[in-house]
């Protein structure tokens, strides 16, 4: 079996403005769950495709934990108030469909995901973990070609090698990657100089932070322009650099079940209802047509 494992917070995004788009091109009004009604469709047709086993991971809450850790972490200041209101929306008509929905209010929906793809990978029974979203953060998860994500937009698999295509370094230094560069969507900066071509070079080289010497006269990366001042920058910094790795790290002791919780068995009785209210009772339809 392969399991399907679905940004919900990602989907509803792409799906606005994918539907703001349509819309505009047509002259029609963007209805106000067009986004909601684009997550369901999109991931029935994951089940009508063959997906068996699926789970969705949402942010109920924009905050998490890591605004604790950092005072201009991502908050929902700023968020549209129409994506916003949409989000439990999503969430419960994502269980009325019967699918596992994983509305995380601590942890984050990266959380979910990264947990899920763990207790995935370790089944025997399952031949391939996609994680449904192009997002940067969840590259960390890869696992050669058997942990893999999955952009729909792009019909992309991001394998292992993938990864170290395009940050040039492996899943396991992602962490420290923005640690040193930072994130200006999650609103951490990381450190002064650093981008991304310097800590690849280095990360490539020694995978973590504390394992880069603390000299740049002892680092084993030729060639990088900078090396000294980016050694004292770090070393100045280090704390800091190691908070945010903290941050940029997937937290995979998320409670979310087991493989076998996540098999999809049909939509609710209540489904139809749901459908009613969003103004698409044919979806309801068509997630019995596709029932088990």
């Amino acid at each position: 079996m392969k399991v399907h494992l679905v940004d919900g917070t990602y989907e509803l995004f792409r799906q606005h403005f994918g539907s703001a788009n349509r819309r505009g091109e047509s002259g029609r009004e963007v209805g106000e769950f067009d986004a909601t009604v684009g997550v369901l469709t999109s991931t029935l047709q994951l089940i009508e495709d063959g997906a068996t086993h699926v789970g969705v991971a949402s942010d109920h809450v924009i905050e998490s934990f890591r605004n604790d850790l950092w005072d201009g972490y991502k908050t929902s200041d700023g968020m549209l108030p129409e994506l916003l209101h949409q989000i439990p929306v999503m969430e419960e008509a994502l269980v009325a469909m019967g699918v596992t929905t994983w509305a995380m209010v601590e942890w984050e929906a990266d959380d979910a995901l990264g947990a899920a793809a763990r207790v995935a990978d370790r089944d025997e029974r399952v031949e391939q973990v996609l994680i449904v979203t192009p997002d940067k953060d969840l590259g960390q998860c890869v696992t050669g070609r058997r942990v893999v994500q999955y952009d729909r937009r792009k019909r992309e698999i991001i394998d292992e090698d993938a990864v170290r295509e395009k940050f040039g370094v492996g899943p396991e230094s992602i962490p420290d990657y923005l640690g040193l560069v930072g994130d200006t969507a999650d609103g951490f900066p990381g450190l002064p100089g650093w981008g991304a071509k310097s800590a690849s070079r280095v990360l490539a080289r020694y995978v973590h932070l504390e394992e880069i010497p603390p000299e740049a006269s002892l680092w084993e990366v030729e060639g990088l322009r900078g090396a000294a001042k980016l050694s004292k920058t770090l070393q100045e910094n280090m704390e800091l650099a190691l908070l945010f790795r903290i941050i940029a790290t997937v937290d995979v002791e998320v409670p979310v079940g087991a493989v076998d919780d996540w098999c999809w068995a049909g939509p609710t009785d209540g489904f139809a209802a749901v459908c009613d209210r969003l103004g698409v009772p044919a979806l309801a339809a068509r997630a019995a047509a596709l029932a088990p």
